[in-house]
């Protein structure tokens, strides 16, 4: 996909690196560096990315990596900027640190995180991550927060970070943390669930706004869009492998809101009913194709690029993702390989 990025500049791709077999991590990750793509992400469903954020640093030159997200709430900061510093140092130089919010369903509820406001807790956790990276080697200072406390007092001085500022990105569904990207963050991630409508809607003119508040440049900022695609020529079995991951997130009470705003309040309520009678996977059959096309690009090649192409006026750079949920490992590499084509020249 040749041309510019909402900033004038070449566009550039980032791919996501499962915690693959060794093997297999190896060769996709040599694959993904060869291709000329930016950066690879590492996701934390529930173990940390960091892991295979290292891997793919150890086999790699060029390539950029970055967590996409690390879950903020589930580990201390000190724990954070400690794994963002060894990974900038194990890439030399070419980590960038994704952070997010994630629900409550799932800190409280599987990480057994105690309750907290999200966006205060991330904006208090990005300024002490960036404390630390910057001092833990010359005298940290206390931290007295309301989620995070430290006296350091029995820190000892660690190594001198590689780069004392290590880019912090921060994950955003909806405008509040967008605009806490905007204001505090050198990146914000899209949500996959941002369709292209929801992107330049809603999302642009409030990062665009929360910039202007905060005294800062459009260039100041990384966008970084995540949309969601099934190139397939067969469309219907494009919509059907789609149709499990809408109806993941659908079935999640505080997802309501934002399928609200997309007009499919009634379909979110009927998903999560189903789901509290069994599992998302019982209830894909009930998402409608219109759902699944609000936020999934399907169709063939042409038919997924022109879809997405209007998110350029506002990406810096994009992570095409496929449909993640009960996807078999052959289904999903015939995604992936889709996607290669649509980042290849046409």
């Amino acid at each position: 996909m040749a041309g510019t990025n909402a900033t004038g500049q070449a566009r550039r791709h980032w791919g996501v690196m499962p915690p693959l077999p060794a093997p297999f991590l190896v060769e996709a990750a040599k694959q993904a560096e060869a291709s000329g793509m930016e950066g690879l992400f590492a996701t934390q469903v529930y173990g940390p990315p960091f892991i295979t954020l290292g891997a793919v640093a150890a086999v790699t030159e060029h390539l950029k990596i970055a967590s996409g997200i690390a879950i903020a709430a589930v580990r201390s900061p000190f724990e954070t900027a400690m794994a963002a510093i060894d990974l900038d140092r194990i890439s030399m130089g070419r980590f960038t640190l994704g952070l997010g919010t994630s629900i409550s369903a799932w800190t409280s509820g599987v990480f057994g995180t105690p309750d907290y406001k999200p966006l205060a807790h991330l904006r208090e956790t990005v300024a002490a991550v960036r404390q630390i990276v910057k001092t833990a080697h010359c005298g940290l200072q206390p931290i007295h927060g309301t989620y995070f406390n430290a006296d350091f007092k029995e820190l000892q001085p660690t190594q001198p970070p590689l780069r004392d500022e290590i880019p912090v990105w921060i994950a955003a569904l909806r405008e509040k943390l967008a605009c806490l990207a905007a204001e505090i963050g050198d990146g914000v991630i899209g949500h996959p669930m941002w369709s292209v409508e929801w992107t330049l809607n809603e999302m642009k003119p409030a990062v665009e706004g929360a910039l202007a508040r905060a005294g800062r440049k459009r260039g100041d900022l990384e966008v970084s869009v995540w949309p969601w695609v099934a190139p397939n020529p067969n469309e219907a079995e494009a919509l059907d492998d789609a149709r499990p991951t809408i109806a993941f997130y659908g079935g999640a009470k505080q997802y309501e809101s934002f399928f609200e705003a997309h007009g499919f309040l009634k379909e979110a309520r009927l998903l999560q009913e189903g789901v509290q009678r069994g599992d998302y996977l019982s209830v894909a059959p009930l998402v409608p194709d219109e759902m699944v096309r609000a936020f999934v690009a399907t169709g063939d090649l042409d038919k997924v690029r022109e879809r997405i192409e209007p998110i350029w006026g506002f990406a810096d750079s994009m992570c095409m993702v496929p449909p993640a949920y009960n996807l078999t490992p052959e289904k999903q590499l015939y995604y992936q390989g889709q996607i290669a084509q649509i980042i290849g020249p046409r």
